[in-house]
């Protein structure tokens, strides 16, 4: 039976869903699959398709928001550096669930100087989304300095956003504007998730300008000489604040399912500067 002849059958799929279930591994089942007589890329295909789809099966069940597609940088291969155009980028780290990535050598030192010595003088107390009007509010969760690049507002930002595009697959236009963040000793923000919460009364105001945030990169400026650092608490990882380096989290539900509860850990001595990236669904307005 040759690749061009098989056909990924009902009974196969049943099958697939029941080793997931008795908690085989994904490579246990492609050995089983490919020793049956199955051509490798169609037993990946048949995983992927009904894994995929019986998990959308049993979060539309258990009342979930359905997933959407997300950026994905190209790390499938697990190689040591990805392309992004202008800059060779080395891949650090990945994480399967929640979907993180950690980036080496995003930006350069001058680019990270660039970035803060334009900030500085726009400083102004952060402020978060506020998901019952859709406006923006101060947050005690968040006790940080910040402001906002234009999307394209001069040649470093543009560049930094085509590298980005390239680097995860996504649109630069689906990009909020970049956001610069001082965190001085003592500063901090408590977990919280990025996308905007369905059940909140300003959500639907705020999803009209480009859709849900579907992914986030934390971009580290400087680095504090403790603490400072991006915190998973669902997976208990904590991301270091190295300049030049990057966390990528992708969550393709505004539900906790994604595990992408994250926070910024106090700074405990030093200072730590910081370029945030949302991205959206749709082009962002």
């Amino acid at each position: 039976m040759t690749a061009t002849t098989q056909h990924i059958t009902p009974e196969l799929r049943t099958w697939i869903i029941a080793q997931a279930q008795a908690g085989q591994p994904a490579e246990a089942v492609l050995k089983a699959m490919k020793a049956s007589g199955w051509n490798e890329d169609v037993a990946i295909e048949a995983m992927e398709s009904t894994l995929r789809g019986h998990l959308e099966q049993q979060a539309a069940a258990n009342g979930l928001p359905p997933a959407v597609a997300v950026p994905e940088p190209g790390v499938a291969e697990s190689p040591l550096y990805l392309d992004a155009g202008d800059r060779r980028v080395t891949v650090l780290q990945t994480m399967n669930n929640p979907r993180v990535v950690v980036f080496g050598d995003l930006l350069s030192d001058e680019e990270c100087d660039e970035l803060i010595g334009l900030a500085r003088p726009r400083l102004a107390r952060s402020l978060t989304v506020a998901t019952k009007t859709g406006g923006e509010e101060v947050n005690d969760d968040r006790t940080s300095n910040g402001m906002f690049f234009q999307r394209g507002e001069n040649p470093l930002v543009t560049r930094i956003e085509a590298r980005l595009a390239r680097l995860v697959n996504w649109p630069v236009e689906n990009g909020e504007g970049l956001q610069i963040l001082q965190y001085r000793p003592g500063a901090e923000y408590k977990p919280h998730y990025d996308y905007f919460d369905p059940v909140e009364p300003g959500t639907p105001t705020i999803l009209k300008r480009g859709g849900q945030r579907v992914a986030t990169i934390v971009m580290y400026l400087s680095e504090p000489e403790k603490g400072g650092g991006t915190t998973f608490p669902d997976v208990q990882l904590e991301v270091a604040p190295k300049r030049g380096h990057a966390v990528f989290f992708s969550y393709e539900r505004p539900h906790p399912s994604t595990r992408t509860l994250h926070g910024g850990a106090p700074v405990i001595a030093g200072e730590k500067w910081i370029a945030t990236k949302w991205l959206r669904e749709r082009r962002f307005e």
